[in-house]
């Protein structure tokens, strides 16, 4: 709860940014980690997949086509489990287990790729079974989630198990149960979530952290250079030419 006469935005903002520099140094080591798995993948020319239902796809798009970031992202994505088409069955379809044969079918995932899950909660039934199938296929899964929400009391029960506890490599969020971090008085429901702006921030020093390590070894990653710069798009269509086969996303 703020403070009293504190402002709710300077809370916000102070909330935001101490857990940005929190995060930034508890994370380290496993933003490290998930950057070396990144680092085979690319060198063994395998692809890397991202997947989050609900406003967790918006950090699954986060790294996929993106000004600066690597060409062989690719999105899985099902227009069932996201918000713009219909938000209550949508919510209800991500909490169901046997849903991602149909992902699995239509983005075939391969042994050495990689796989980054994001959830939050870290209990939906579609993001626990699709890290477990990528799992027996062969890949590194590495999860982007909130521990504090997944060991909370206050969590929506369900299996019981949760994404931190099967992921190869996780990475934390920091933030706390429910996601909406500031408490006004007067109102009975918290505001201001920090999932996305944390995730972000995290899924993007993974890919900084992931093309340092190559460049190091004197290899250079395809990188999506922006469409709004000069010789952005032929830059590219070069790009799309070789991915598009195994990313038909891109088409």
């Amino acid at each position: 709860m703020m403070q009293e006469g504190a402002n709710p935005l300077d809370t916000f903002a102070h909330q935001v940014s101490s857990l940005l520099a929190q995060q930034s140094q508890a994370q380290r080591a496993n933003i490290v980690s998930a950057a070396k798995a990144l680092v085979a993948s690319i060198k063994n020319d395998k692809l890397i997949h991202t997947f989050g239902t609900g406003h967790s796809h918006l950090l699954a798009e986060e790294i996929f086509y993106r000004a600066g970031g690597l060409a062989n992202v690719s999105l899985v994505v099902n227009d069932d489990l996201m918000l713009h088409k219909s938000v209550v069955s949508a919510t209800a379809k991500e909490r169901q287990p046997g849903v991602v044969d149909h992902l699995l079918a239509s983005h075939p995932m391969t042994s050495g790729d990689c796989l980054i899950v994001i959830s939050n909660s870290g209990g939906n039934g579609a993001t626990l079974e699709l890290a477990k199938r990528a799992q027996s296929l062969g890949l590194t899964v590495i999860a982007l989630t909130s521990v504090n929400h997944a060991t909370s009391a206050a969590a929506r029960s369900g299996t019981g198990q949760r994404l931190h506890q099967i992921a190869d490599v996780v990475l934390d969020n920091g933030g706390l149960p429910g996601d909406a971090s500031v408490k006004i008085d007067g109102i009975p429901t918290a505001v201001g979530a920090t999932s996305t702006i944390i995730g972000a921030f995290l899924l993007q020093s993974v890919i900084v952290e992931t093309v340092g390590l190559l460049a190091k070894e004197g290899f250079t990653p395809d990188l999506f250079l922006s469409s709004n710069l000069d010789g952005g798009d032929s830059h590219n269509a070069l790009l799309f030419a070789k991915y598009l086969r195994r990313i038909p996303i891109l088409d």
